[in-house]
């Protein structure tokens, strides 16, 4: 009989050890996450403050590190082809509508798409919103495409129905060619008549590792309480 206890006593000694094992590796694993996001969170505020650059150009194309570009600054010229644009649902501090991405031709024949801005729901049609003729310069900040749709809903292309801003299925609806695998966000710099609204990126990143950290530290402590009290308890009452 007192074997059967030891052998018991040894089962839950090792059970416990092991989950306390595993709170306090998921905790530093939150750490380390902690400070990554807070590395990420400085590189993109650096990026945020540095005067514009060209984008990436067409031959690193193919070999993008998205977290290296993403939120840069950059500026371009070209021309706007405003008969190929697309209106894409949006939810923004001016409430919802739809982002005004245009196809903008760069001389070197390669196309970047740019999100002009944000037009209300009611004032969606062409004739409401500015589309400059001509060459022009768009200064904005470099985003990463957003492949597939929003949340719960799919990108319909044959509707012409856009929930997320998806390069390459815009480009491909829109037949477009020597598209960048990038688009641009323009900046606040006003459109005649006032539409679209540029500027209006939010640029945010949830930080919650450390309260996530000590849950599962605490968890650790609590475990390991647990299980020095239950392997000092009497036999008897085991």
């Amino acid at each position: 009989m007192s074997r059967g206890f030891d052998v018991r006593r040894a089962v839950l000694a090792l059970a416990g050890l092991g989950l306390v094992g595993v709170f306090l590796a998921l905790g530093t694993w939150q750490v380390q996450r902690r400070a990554w996001k807070l590395d990420l969170i400085a590189r993109v505020e650096a990026r945020l403050r540095a005067e514009p650059v060209a984008p990436p150009p067409s031959t690193e194309w193919g070999h993008l590190d998205g977290q290296a570009i993403e939120y840069r600054r950059v500026r371009v010229t070209g021309r706007f082809e405003h008969d190929r644009a697309a209106l894409v649902q949006a939810l923004t501090e001016r409430g919802a509508g739809f982002w005004v991405l245009t196809p903008l031709v760069q001389a070197d024949g390669t196309t970047v798409l740019i999100n002009r801005g944000f037009v209300p729901g009611d004032r969606k049609d062409r004739s409401e919103r500015a589309e400059p003729a001509g060459e022009s310069t768009v200064t904005g900040l470099l985003r990463l495409s957003e492949p597939g749709g929003g949340f719960l809903r799919h990108n319909d292309p044959a509707a012409d129905r856009w929930y997320s801003r998806d390069v390459s299925a815009l480009a491909a609806a829109r037949t477009l060619r020597d598209v960048a695998p990038y688009f641009i966000d323009a900046d606040a710099t006003p459109n005649p008549g006032g539409l679209p609204v540029g500027g209006l990126t939010v640029v945010a990143f949830r930080n919650d590792h450390l309260v996530y950290a000590l849950t599962w530290y605490a968890l650790a402590l609590m475990s390991g309480g647990a299980l020095v009290y239950a392997l000092r308890r009497p036999r008897s009452e085991r």
